[in-house]
Protein backbone atom coordinates (compact mmCIF):
# COMPACT_ATOMS: atom_id res chain seq x y z
CA UNK A 1 0.00 0.00 0.00
CA UNK A 2 2.63 2.46 0.60
CA UNK A 3 4.04 2.31 -3.08
CA UNK A 4 0.99 2.35 -4.24
CA UNK A 5 -0.11 5.56 -2.01
CA UNK A 6 3.36 7.11 -3.24
CA UNK A 7 3.25 6.63 -6.70
CA UNK A 8 -0.04 8.16 -6.65
CA UNK A 9 0.97 11.03 -4.59
CA UNK A 10 4.05 11.71 -6.74
CA UNK A 11 2.58 11.24 -9.88
CA UNK A 12 -0.44 13.33 -8.90
CA UNK A 13 1.64 16.23 -8.03
CA UNK A 14 4.08 15.61 -10.67
CA UNK A 15 1.53 16.38 -13.19
CA UNK A 16 0.16 19.42 -10.83
CA UNK A 17 3.39 21.28 -10.93
CA UNK A 18 4.03 20.62 -14.61
CA UNK A 19 0.41 21.67 -15.90
CA UNK A 20 0.37 24.69 -13.41
CA UNK A 21 3.59 25.94 -14.76
CA UNK A 22 2.80 25.53 -18.36
CA UNK A 23 -0.45 26.80 -18.01
CA UNK A 24 0.37 29.54 -16.00
CA UNK A 25 3.54 30.67 -17.57
CA UNK A 26 4.31 29.28 -21.04
CA UNK A 27 1.36 27.04 -23.30
CA UNK A 28 -2.29 28.78 -22.22
CA UNK A 29 -3.07 29.27 -25.64
CA UNK A 30 -1.90 25.75 -26.76
CA UNK A 31 -3.41 24.33 -24.15
CA UNK A 32 -6.69 25.79 -24.71
CA UNK A 33 -6.14 24.26 -28.52
CA UNK A 34 -5.29 20.49 -27.57
CA UNK A 35 -7.26 20.07 -23.70
CA UNK A 36 -10.18 22.06 -24.76
CA UNK A 37 -10.43 22.38 -28.77
CA UNK A 38 -10.75 26.20 -28.58
CA UNK A 39 -8.84 28.60 -30.95
CA UNK A 40 -8.23 31.51 -28.49
CA UNK A 41 -7.28 33.73 -31.86
CA UNK A 42 -11.40 33.94 -33.17
CA UNK A 43 -12.29 35.52 -29.48
CA UNK A 44 -12.60 39.18 -29.49
CA UNK A 45 -9.30 40.75 -27.69
CA UNK A 46 -11.13 41.45 -24.67
CA UNK A 47 -12.82 37.78 -24.07
CA UNK A 48 -9.06 36.37 -25.62
CA UNK A 49 -7.46 38.22 -22.39
CA UNK A 50 -10.13 37.31 -20.15
CA UNK A 51 -10.20 33.83 -20.81
CA UNK A 52 -6.10 33.47 -20.82
CA UNK A 53 -5.69 35.73 -17.78
CA UNK A 54 -8.36 33.25 -15.94
CA UNK A 55 -6.90 30.24 -16.93
CA UNK A 56 -3.39 31.03 -16.42
CA UNK A 57 -4.12 32.22 -12.58
CA UNK A 58 -6.14 28.85 -12.56
CA UNK A 59 -3.30 27.13 -13.28
CA UNK A 60 -0.70 29.87 -11.20
CA UNK A 61 -2.97 27.86 -8.37
CA UNK A 62 -2.29 24.56 -9.45
CA UNK A 63 1.02 25.23 -9.34
CA UNK A 64 1.47 26.16 -5.68
CA UNK A 65 -0.79 23.63 -4.41
CA UNK A 66 1.37 21.19 -6.05
CA UNK A 67 4.48 23.10 -4.77
CA UNK A 68 2.31 23.53 -1.31
CA UNK A 69 2.49 19.44 -1.65
CA UNK A 70 6.14 18.73 -2.08
CA UNK A 71 7.32 21.21 0.57
CA UNK A 72 4.96 19.35 2.97
CA UNK A 73 4.69 15.95 1.55
CA UNK A 74 6.13 14.82 5.25
CA UNK A 75 3.88 16.78 6.88
CA UNK A 76 1.11 15.55 4.81
CA UNK A 77 1.65 11.84 6.00
CA UNK A 78 1.79 12.61 9.72
CA UNK A 79 0.24 15.65 10.69
CA UNK A 80 -3.44 15.15 10.73
CA UNK A 81 -4.29 18.94 9.57
CA UNK A 82 -1.76 19.07 6.55
CA UNK A 83 -3.15 15.59 5.88
CA UNK A 84 -7.12 16.34 5.96
CA UNK A 85 -6.26 20.16 4.04
CA UNK A 86 -4.52 18.13 1.45
CA UNK A 87 -7.40 15.50 0.85
CA UNK A 88 -9.91 18.29 0.99
CA UNK A 89 -8.23 19.99 -1.92
CA UNK A 90 -8.07 16.95 -4.08
CA UNK A 91 -11.03 15.55 -3.33
CA UNK A 92 -12.30 19.33 -4.47
CA UNK A 93 -10.90 18.82 -7.45
CA UNK A 94 -12.46 15.75 -8.26
CA UNK A 95 -16.06 16.70 -6.99
CA UNK A 96 -15.97 19.71 -9.38
CA UNK A 97 -15.22 17.26 -11.91
CA UNK A 98 -18.22 15.27 -10.87
CA UNK A 99 -20.56 18.43 -10.87
CA UNK A 100 -19.23 19.44 -14.08
CA UNK A 101 -20.71 16.08 -15.78
CA UNK A 102 -23.87 16.90 -14.69
CA UNK A 103 -24.06 21.23 -15.18
CA UNK A 104 -21.82 20.80 -18.48
CA UNK A 105 -22.31 18.03 -20.17
CA UNK A 106 -19.26 15.17 -20.86
CA UNK A 107 -16.24 15.87 -21.51
CA UNK A 108 -13.28 14.53 -23.48
CA UNK A 109 -11.85 11.00 -22.43
CA UNK A 110 -8.78 12.70 -21.41
CA UNK A 111 -11.21 14.50 -18.60
CA UNK A 112 -12.51 11.03 -17.65
CA UNK A 113 -9.05 9.84 -17.02
CA UNK A 114 -8.17 12.75 -15.11
CA UNK A 115 -10.95 12.27 -12.55
CA UNK A 116 -11.14 8.71 -12.19
CA UNK A 117 -7.31 8.52 -11.14
CA UNK A 118 -7.66 11.54 -8.85
CA UNK A 119 -10.53 9.94 -7.31
CA UNK A 120 -8.22 6.88 -7.29
CA UNK A 121 -5.38 8.80 -5.68
CA UNK A 122 -8.17 10.57 -2.92
CA UNK A 123 -8.90 6.56 -2.32
CA UNK A 124 -5.32 5.30 -1.65
CA UNK A 125 -3.76 8.73 0.10
CA UNK A 126 -6.60 8.06 2.61
CA UNK A 127 -6.35 4.97 3.22
CA UNK A 128 -2.79 4.87 3.72
CA UNK A 129 -2.78 7.69 5.87
CA UNK A 130 -5.16 6.76 7.82
CA UNK A 131 -2.96 5.67 10.70
CA UNK A 132 -2.55 7.18 14.01
CA UNK A 133 -1.70 11.27 12.67
CA UNK A 134 -0.46 13.21 15.11
CA UNK A 135 -2.45 16.42 16.02
CA UNK A 136 -0.97 19.86 15.04
CA UNK A 137 -1.88 22.66 17.32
Amino acid sequence: MKTLNYFFFYTYIGLVILAGFWGAFLGADLDHQLLLGLDTSVLTDETRANVLTQYRFLRAMELGFGLFAIVFRNEIFTVKKFNALFLVIMLAGVLARIVSLFADGSPSWIFYFFMIYEGIGVVIIYLYSRKPLEQSP
